[in-house]
């Protein structure tokens, strides 16, 4: 059976977003985002973070380092009551063409490979347009949110999300409205 899964990116999602984060002590919650991954939980979604890595590409950490702020950014949100049941990441360049980088879909695929996942019931949650597209290729409800990018991209008109909200809490609120019909 298929599940429902909120699919969030990460720096300027749910973490500061600090460009190239490659230091698991710069890993700083937004306000609310645990609150938001533990609301989505307790509405029955599985939580994903989907997100691009290229810190990795360009040498500024490797996966051991890139698996210490991931294990700092899980801690910080165990210590407020919310946990995710998947990382996935694409540790390559923009440039390298890879399946995985979003907005290319192959990050779900991934997660697909693994859990059940129905992909038109879930939702995309993100800062970015690669998060928009992605959400959009992949036929589930997206969600901009303002943190990060966000405000750039929104004023941009770049994307056509089926929601722009204020950061993942008012995201989470929204979800639990379309859920709840």
């Amino acid at each position: 059976m298929s599940a429902r899964w909120a699919l969030l990116d990460r720096d300027g999602t749910i973490n500061v977003n600090h460009e190239y984060l490659s230091d698991p002590a710069k890993v700083e919650l937004i306000p609310g985002a645990a609150r938001a991954i533990h609301d989505l939980r307790a509405l029955g979604l599985k939580i994903g973070i989907v997100t691009n890595q290229s810190v990795i590409g360009r040498g500024d950490t490797d996966e051991a380092g890139l698996a210490t702020i991931h294990a700092r950014l899980t801690e910080l949100l165990a210590a407020e009551d919310a946990s995710v049941d998947t990382i996935v990441y694409c540790p390559h360049l923009a440039d390298a063409g890879c399946p995985c980088r979003k907005p290319r879909t192959g990050l779900v695929d991934q997660i697909a490979e693994r859990w059940p996942l129905d992909r038109s019931a879930s939702f995309v949650v993100g800062d970015d347009y690669k998060d928009i597209a992605l959400g959009r290729a992949i036929g589930a409800t997206t969600l901009l949110v303002r943190t990060g990018h966000g405000k750039r991209i929104e004023a941009s008109g770049t994307v056509a999300p089926h929601y722009v909200c204020d950061d993942l809490l008012a995201a989470s609120e929204r979800i639990a409205t379309l859920l709840r019909g």
